[in-house]
């Protein structure tokens, strides 16, 4: 009879990491699974769309998993506001804006949001309510201004915290937040929010 094989601990331990790499990469996929059911189904019924036993089967999972990953449909809502913004963040990486001046790149961004968001009304009139009315903390503004920033003045990490621009971003970033909900209330146009923007932002920012 053959003895058994040994394992060292080194050889446990990279079983072991291997074993959470693989747990670690099915949660990922299952947390992303969650999240894009529930934009789903906001992209065609609105924040009202979205309940949680109605999500977790969409997704496939059972709905106490829903609600280990995402303890109230806010921090679903939260989560869904989170992936658009890593979308809009992929495409400006992928294709910067090619205006010169930084009141034009920063538009450029804003724009693009828009159009983004408004292919899906419904989606986009829940990512606005949440961030309106939700008591869970969202780093919604942070990251557009910062998303702003960048595109108009340069890596955040080389702009000073009290730095002016910083404070410019975040404004224009507030402000085209309340002229989506104009444009979800059918009191703006595309044309009029951009026309806005650009007077706006012409003010605000400056070239470094």
């Amino acid at each position: 009879m053959t003895a058994e094989p040994t394992v060292t601990g080194d050889e446990s331990r990279g079983q072991a990491a291997g074993q959470g790499g693989v747990r670690s990469r099915s949660q990922h996929q299952r947390r992303k699974r969650i999240v894009q059911a529930a934009a789903a189904l906001a992209s065609r019924g609105g924040i009202e769309a979205m309940q949680m036993r109605t999500v977790s089967e969409r997704a496939g999972v059972a709905l106490g998993t829903l609600y280990r990953y995402f303890p109230s449909k806010m921090d679903l809502v939260v989560a869904v506001v989170s992936e658009e913004i890593d979308l809009l963040e992929g495409s400006i990486e992928r294709r910067p804006p090619r205006a010169g001046a930084a009141p034009e790149r920063a538009v450029e961004v804003l724009m693009r949001a828009t159009r983004g968001l408004m292919r899906e009304p419904e989606l986009a009139e829940a990512l606005i309510r949440s961030l309106l009315l939700s008591d869970v903390k969202t780093d919604f503004g942070d990251r557009m201004s910062e998303l702003l920033l960048k595109t108009a003045s340069g890596p955040p990490e080389d702009i000073p915290a009290g730095d002016p621009r910083r404070l410019a971003s975040r404004a224009l970033s507030g402000i085209w937040t309340m002229e989506m909900i104009e444009m979800l209330r059918g009191n703006a146009t595309a044309d009029e929010i951009q026309a806005r923007l650009e007077i706006t932002a012409a003010r605000l920012l400056i070239d470094p």
